[in-house]
């Protein structure tokens, strides 16, 4: 019994620190990756990016889920918009604005083209 439960929270923490965890905030701010390609606005292939540095902890590599769910047709479920809202917003265990502004509109559209 003891071996469950110790499994158990050794498990609940992996996937707590996976996710995120809020932010140090006596640490310094962090300028953002330049993710707009030069051009002033993030592409897809950053969409992609931001996502494997974002995202991958709890969706998989390959959007297929892990510790959150699979992404590899969410667009046929949720618009643009949703996407963007839960990105901003959190779902269940996802904490909201893991990816902010452009980079989570980038994102969301991306998503979004997962059918």
């Amino acid at each position: 019994m003891k071996k469950k439960l110790l499994a158990m929270l050794v498990g609940t923490s992996l996937v707590l620190a996976a996710c995120g965890g809020g932010g140090d905030e006596t640490a310094e701010p962090t300028e953002p990756a330049d993710t707009t390609g030069g051009a002033g606005e993030t592409t897809t292939a950053n969409a992609e990016e931001i996502y494997q540095q974002s995202c991958i902890g709890c969706h998989g590599q390959d959007l297929s889920g892990g510790v959150g769910p699979d992404l590899r047709a969410v667009g046929s479920k949720y618009s643009q918009e949703e996407i963007e809202g839960i990105i901003d917003q959190g779902k269940g265990i996802m904490q909201g604005g893991i990816i902010k502004g452009e980079e989570a509109t980038a994102v969301a559209e991306w998503l979004a083209a997962k059918k």
